[in-house]
């Protein structure tokens, strides 16, 4: 196979066979198209491929290790695989993860074994590596691990928590950052200029606020960014005035409705759920709301985000609005019992309440310390007068004697030591003065004070 062609080893053929007749000029995607052929081509990504760049130092030194990609769709990973692949006496093999799995493997690994004794060199593209199971994951292992082939995987999940971690070791981790909108919109104004690979022969115009709209709607995507520009431009001519300037309406019609970023149990789904959580706490209900959206818009279940809001409202707001808590758990009753789209309505009253409650983390802070004395200190006996005393042995042995009923004495308190003896004159509860735990934190220090004095009299 020459250096930098492809083998798709997910069809029906052998891996040793000739690949099959591709696709004509014509219907060759734009994104394929204007794919870049040299590190120079590459936008965006500069920190891998400028001079001096991991990537391009590899490049220069003839240097090949094995490689997990790991970025964004639409950020070059594919490409910067191809680029890798063109090093002299190399051959690239590309499975998909999705449609690949051990037999087809172990077709790569013979064709790369007798490639080897001819003096080439294999490396083996595995697009979207992370959809692997662990097993097949483990029968790449020792070929990479023997050098029989190069693995490049490409992945838009984290590595950490996605490849195992005994090929993971073999590999070095580059991070492909997601293109800016600048980045992608000098993609853009390659496409449109460029009468070779490109749009340059439409005859379609395309304004500087166009690129910008669609740099805008491709969230970071160079191959959906380059897909809405082929899709606007085909649309276009296809109008009564191709000659035109492309007009926002054919943009909105090739755009359709806008794809978010967003999974559900991967790590975008954590880092979004994390951004509702902090700006929440950071008392910021605009920031509150933009994520809450793009989580309920991305397809996100509203009873977890709900779920999250009822322990946010305790651990978060506590006792400085305790209302905060039943405002909460009835949101997510309403949800549970409307769903959507009229479950956002709930949603978002208690996700701007929240932002705008006072903040209070001391109940839960409390529970932290009263864990931590458990650790240092066991189950110290509990104090006799506290126990229960069902039976006469029991109140032979003095459980419940000298106990006071609260609701008989004044102001319903009680002043005797309830800790175990062991724990001393520790405290827990440390009530802030925000909100109503203020009243809290005045009524507390006045029992602790009376039953100090009062333990010392």
């Amino acid at each position: 196979m020459a250096s930098g062609d492809s083998l798709e080893l997910f069809s029906e053929e052998p891996p040793s066979g000739a690949p099959a007749a591709g696709p004509t000029a014509g219907s060759v995607p734009l994104a394929e198209r204007m794919r870049p052929r040299s590190l120079e081509e590459v936008v965006g990504q500069e920190a891998l491929t400028a001079p001096g760049a991991p990537l391009r130092a590899l490049l220069e030194e003839g240097e090949l290790p094995s490689l997990i990609l790991w970025g964004p769709p639409g950020s070059g990973k594919t490409t910067l695989a191809r680029l890798l692949a063109a090093a002299p006496d190399t051959d690239l093999v590309a499975l998909s993860a999705v449609l690949a799995g051990v037999k087809e493997l172990r077709g790569v690994i013979e064709s790369a074994r007798r490639g080897a004794r001819s003096g080439r060199r294999t490396l083996l593209f595995v697009d979207e590596i992370h959809r692997w199971s662990r097993s097949q994951q483990d029968a790449l292992l020792p070929h990479v691990e023997a050098g029989t082939v190069t693995l490049v995987g490409a992945t838009t999940e984290n590595p950490s928590f996605e490849v195992v971690g005994p090929l993971l070791s073999r590999c070095r981790v580059l991070t492909l950052s997601p293109l800016g909108p600048d980045a992608v919109e000098r993609l853009l104004r390659r496409a449109a200029a460029d009468t070779e690979r490109g749009l340059g022969g439409s005859g379609v115009a395309v304004s500087d606020a166009a690129f910008a709209a669609i740099a805008e709607a491709a969230d970071g995507d160079a191959r959906r960014a380059l897909g809405l520009l082929e899709t606007a431009v085909a649309l276009h001519r296809r109008s009564g005035a191709p000659d035109a300037e492309l007009p926002p309406e054919t943009l909105r019609e090739a755009a359709g409705r806008r794809l978010l970023l967003h999974d559900r149990d991967r790590e975008e789904h954590y880092n979004v759920v994390s951004a509702l959580i902090k700006s929440l706490r950071a008392s910021d209900p605009d920031a509150a709301l933009y994520y809450l959206a793009r989580m309920l818009e991305a397809g996100e279940d509203p009873l977890f985000v709900a779920r999250r809001l009822v322990i946010f409202a305790s651990e978060d707001v506590g006792n400085a609005d305790p209302q905060a808590l039943p405002l909460a758990t009835s949101t997510f009753l309403a949800v549970e019992r409307i769903g959507l789209p009229e479950g956002r309505i709930p949603l978002a009253q208690a996700v701007t309440y929240l932002a705008c409650a006072p903040k209070s983390n001391a109940a839960y802070a409390a529970l932290g310390r009263a864990r931590e004395a458990l650790e240092r200190f066991g189950s110290a006996p509990v104090p006799l007068h506290l126990r229960n005393a069902p039976t006469r042995l029991m109140k032979g042995l003095g459980y419940g004697r000298d106990y006071r009923y609260a609701h008989a004495e004044e102001d319903a308190f009680v002043p005797d030591r309830n800790l175990p003896e062991a724990l001393g004159d520790v405290r827990f509860y440390e009530p802030t003065r925000r909100g109503a735990e203020a009243e809290i934190a005045d009524r507390l220090a006045a029992w602790r004070e009376r039953r100090a004095r009062e333990e010392t009299e």
